[in-house]
């Protein structure tokens, strides 16, 4: 697999100089650079060499979707055939227990990418020669090989019609105080305005998780949420530490990304073996694509303006505790093209340090560099401070209210609970 990152990064000459150089997240625990990685690592790390190639990832599909179908896949194949949980979805008869797991994740894994990013099949098919070769040829690895191409067809087959090839429909503003309107500088439509409908992957029903609803306008804690984002959050906040700019811009990337290299780093500190580590990334990626399903149905329920819109208006908020400022700008400059209400950010972390410390507990040290600010390093001991800050950085960053923070945090965590109690069990 590292032979295909490096080809990747050749072949794709438009991927960013910042991710090039490489976006990772190092523990005191770290295995030895020469240890071999197991297949789920390895593959994870080429989705996400291939998620942050420009241009790679389709517009109006969220990552997160891929990032589960990816891990569920591995999941599933490698459980076909140990038998030890619940399956995901797929369950083959008469499978043998003496078949490769690593023939089975490593098929797996390249039939749902291939699907998923068909440019990259030259590359990908190639690693997956060089992947099988090291194993003895025989009849384990031919079944593994079997096992593997049998649960990605069925997963892909699945996941053919969830929603999420739809066309996304326009958003409407409704031109009130309060509710979501395109941002400044640049007005980029509003997107992923399908994603409340996408099939969820282990959810019931994506309204289940619908936060209480935002504060008014005129009452104590929109005033409060208010005037910290607008104290905090401009482009040149005077209030603002040097080290809450830090965290505003550090963490202004994708954040499911981010918490894919935390869990690359909790499992080879903690040396897990092929199945600990499938169920480990399948539980994470599936709480993290049904968190988003979750939140962007939060999101165009309740349609809520964001900071530099709030600001930029609040002379029509009827709220005498808010001051307008008709040149206000977030430290960021453009504002994500969705409504505010949840935080992403805050939703997915919540999630993912859910899952990680339902799997290793809650403390675990680990240092985390940035896909979009090279050369700095933010330390942490547990991963739900390590959560905290990134739903920080969103109003350090003129993103979000905090009360946006409160309910997205309160969103993924709820989710990700769910997830880990009902779900790929020990049988």
């Amino acid at each position: 697999m590292f032979k295909l990152i490096a080809t990747l990064a050749l072949t794709c000459a438009c991927l960013p100089s910042q991710i090039a150089s490489g976006s990772t997240v190092q523990t005191q625990q770290t295995a030895s650079a020469g240890a071999q990685v197991n297949p789920v690592i390895e593959w994870n790390r080429t989705l996400l060499v291939i998620v942050r190639t420009q241009g790679a990832q389709p517009p109006t599909i969220h990552s997160t979707r891929n990032f589960a179908m990816l891990h569920a896949a591995i999941y599933d194949a490698v459980d076909n055939i140990t038998g030890d949980f619940t399956p995901y979805l797929v369950r083959l008869p008469d499978v043998s227990r003496k078949a490769s797991q690593t023939a089975a994740a490593d098929q797996a894994a390249h039939d749902v990418l291939v699907s998923l990013y068909s440019t990259f099949q030259s590359t990908l098919d190639t690693e997956l020669q060089t992947d099988l070769a090291r194993i003895p040829d025989g009849k384990s690895k031919t079944d593994g090989v079997a096992i593997g191409e049998a649960v990605a067809a069925q997963l892909l087959a699945a996941r053919s019609n969830d929603g999420s090839g739809a066309t996304p429909p326009v958003y409407q503003p409704i031109n009130r105080p309060g509710f979501y309107q395109l941002t400044p500088p640049d007005f980029t439509p509003a997107d992923f305005t399908h994603w409340p409908n996408v099939t969820p992957f282990a959810i019931a029903r994506a309204d289940d998780f619908l936060p209480a609803p935002p504060p008014e306008l005129k009452s104590d804690l929109y005033t409060h949420s208010f005037n910290e984002v607008m104290r905090v959050g401009e482009s040149d906040s005077k209030t603002r530490t040097a080290d809450q700019t830090q965290i505003g811009q550090f963490w202004n990337g994708k954040i499911q990304n981010y918490w894919n290299e935390i869990a690359q780093t909790a499992t080879l500190g903690n040396h897990l073996d092929l199945e600990q580590s499938a169920r480990l990334f399948a539980l994470l990626n599936i709480s993290l694509a049904d968190t988003t399903i979750a939140f962007y149905e939060a999101k165009y329920f309740y349609q809520v303006w964001r900071p530099v819109t709030a600001v930029q208006d609040a002379a029509k908020d009827g709220n005498p505790n808010t001051t307008a400022d008709t040149d206000w700008l977030p430290l960021t400059t453009k504002t994500a093209p969705d409504p505010s209400y949840p935080g992403a950010h805050s939703a997915i972390s919540a999630a993912g340090a859910q899952v990680l410390a339902f799997y290793f507990g809650t403390k675990f040290t680990f240092d985390v560099t940035s896909e979009v600010l090279p050369g700095v390093t933010r330390h942490f001991t547990t991963f739900f401070a390590a959560a905290q800050e990134a739903g920080f950085s969103r109003i350090f960053a003129g993103q979000h209210f905090p009360s946006d923070h409160a309910a997205g945090k309160k969103l993924g965590k709820a989710v990700a609970e769910s997830i880990d109690e009902t779900i790929l069990l020990p049988q």
